[in-house]
């Protein structure tokens, strides 16, 4: 993850790149050229905070069809001289995606950049999986011999060439080109890869690698430790927990609550982990201490040893540590919006303030205080999360945001709602296509689009027809 260079969120620039409804609405009332100039920015400069989960493709593309842009700035990012250089997938990837979702909607020079590009551009293994799910078989089989070319026949070439088919995404390309009778030009060399790849799988799990323990508390403790001491560094804290559960009794507790307190880092991360998921005792009390610890590993680990706590006592202490301003408090904030009863609410609410006043709209907590305000339905928590709704750049937070809404804000169906039709996730447009009030045409206009659309998720196309029944008023 990142921290892109968002725009304010009163912009049309900010809005599409938070992937807001507002943001088309805005795009399709405002002059062309500067419509087109903000979706550019977004489609060659990535403004997700986490590349991997947000999604936005669908509808920067949808955009796209709506001002029937060209493809010509795309064609410049993707075959920039920086693709020899940036060789990362963030680079090219939601320009590639984009490409995919406007060749399923027909748009024939989308498809005929990605063939191009996965000839020879450098982040071809993905444009190469967008056209496995858009493109014919004729023309999935004219790119076998570029795309093999790619690979030396050489020992480290064919290595690579296994590597590539049994890391494939999508394995229909390789498969057309093991057809001797579709491609005789590739087949031997691509059946050999898929052996070669089925081989080596084999032989990993047949031969486990990685460094093992010894079978007693203090083995353990020690392996932890020592992985701080290579290089680069392992942190075995996590791993190492899981072999205490396999080789600790109860004669061994007072060795652990030792490591937890007096031990080196390591140990001590791995001896507190260990008597948080167990619920012992001494846990909260060892937390307490190690949390206000100036090593950040140790002090991470009790905060996480925290998290993973599910019993009352944890929660008590929870009711008493939500005041303090470190990463504990925090911890304890996220506990009782997950898990809290409904007099917590005041406190939850009073932590959700406060996070917002000192730490804004991206904080990580939010992620558990959120859906916690509408878990408890805590009505009088509509105005910030309105806040959180209008200016988090994460488009999962402000999803969340939007489902909280959902339970605390009466005027979410005429409100929010509306524009959630056109959000970029597809959770919140489902959310939307229950809730947003049909009295504005936009909506009907938007949910008859999404239940037509072929690129829509299935998930949020059944929340529509069900809006859509004989007893509704669409």
């Amino acid at each position: 993850m990142f921290d892109p260079d968002i725009a304010p969120s009163g912009t049309l620039l900010g809005l599409l790149q938070r992937g807001r409804g507002d943001g088309t609405l805005h795009a399709l009332a405002a002059p062309r050229a500067e419509a087109l100039a903000a979706l550019h920015h977004c489609l060659l400069s990535d403004p997700r905070r986490d590349w991997q989960v947000e999604n936005r493709s669908l509808y920067y593309a949808r955009l796209c069809l709506d001002l029937d842009a060209g493809l010509d700035g795309i064609d410049a990012h993707l075959f920039d001289a920086d693709d020899l250089l940036d060789t990362a997938e963030e680079r090219t990837g939601l320009a590639l995606a984009v490409l995919g979702h406007l060749a399923s909607y027909g748009r024939e020079d989308a498809l005929l950049l990605l063939r191009r590009y996965a000839i020879s551009g450098a982040n071809w293994a993905w444009a190469l999986d967008e056209l496995a799910l858009r493109d014919d078989d004729a023309g999935l089989l004219a790119l076998g011999e570029s795309i093999l070319a790619r690979f030396p026949r050489t020992p480290e070439g064919e290595k690579a060439l296994a590597a590539a088919v049994r890391d494939a995404f999508e394995p229909r390309p390789w498969r057309l080109w093991a057809d001797a009778a579709q491609s005789p030009a590739t087949a031997d060399r691509v059946r050999a890869a898929q052996e070669q790849g089925s081989f080596d799988r084999w032989q990993r799990q047949l031969r486990p690698t990685g460094p093992r323990p010894g079978w007693s508390v203090r083995e353990v403790l020690d392996w932890a430790q020592e992985g701080l001491g290579l290089h680069p560094v392992q942190l075995r804290h996590v791993p190492a927990t899981r072999c205490l559960n396999a080789v600790a009794g109860p004669e061994d507790r007072l060795e652990i609550i030792e490591a937890a307190a007096f031990g080196p880092e390591g140990a001590r991360a791995t001896a507190l982990r260990y008597l948080a998921e167990h619920d012992d005792p001494q846990a909260l009390d060892l937390i307490e201490t190690a949390a206000a610890e100036p090593g950040e590993l140790v002090a991470e680990a009790a905060v996480t040893a925290f998290e993973r706590m599910r019993g009352t006592a944890a929660l008590e202490r929870a009711r008493a540590w939500i005041h303090r301003s470190d990463a504990l408090g925090g911890a304890a904030a996220g506990m009782l919006a997950s898990r809290g009863a409904p007099y917590d609410a005041a406190l939850v609410l009073g932590a959700l303030r406060r996070t917002v006043r000192a730490e804004g709209p991206d904080a990580p907590v939010l992620w558990d205080l959120v859906p916690g305000a509408g878990r408890l339905g805590i009505t009088c928590a509509a105005p910030v999360l309105r806040h959180i709704y209008r200016e988090t750049s994460s488009s999962h937070l402000r999803g969340r945001t939007a489902r909280a809404l959902a339970a605390t804000d009466p005027s979410f169906a005429k409100g929010f709602a509306v524009e959630c039709l056109w959000d970029c996730e597809e959770s919140t447009r489902e959310l939307a296509a229950h809730h947003a009030a049909t009295g504005d045409v936009r909506v009907v206009e938007q949910l008859r689009r999404l239940a037509a659309d072929p690129a829509e998720e299935d998930e949020v196309q059944i929340a529509v027809r069900s809006r859509f029944g004989p007893d509704s008023a669409v």
